[in-house]
């Protein structure tokens, strides 16, 4: 298996990287690793704006999108 090393890590990332791997059960490695792993499967910022197309490309033509803002703005007044 590949081996990453990462130099030079200002010393409150790392302790902020400890804390973490410590309430989670894991070892600094371990939950680094999470991390990179969970990072590396996100979906990238223009898959997800591939995906707003295709979602907004299914409302028909002759109707308006709606504002989220707006509607949660309304929705939070009541």
């Amino acid at each position: 298996m590949p081996t990453l090393t990462i130099r030079n890590l200002n010393v409150d990332i790392v302790q902020a990287l400890k804390l973490h791997a410590k309430s989670n059960n894991r070892s600094l490695e371990a939950e680094a690793r999470n991390l990179l792993e969970r990072h590396a499967r996100m979906p990238s910022a223009r898959a997800l704006l591939a995906m707003a197309d295709d979602i907004a490309a299914m409302t028909p033509i002759n109707r308006r999108q709606s504002d989220s803002a707006s509607l949660l703005r309304e929705d939070r007044s009541q």
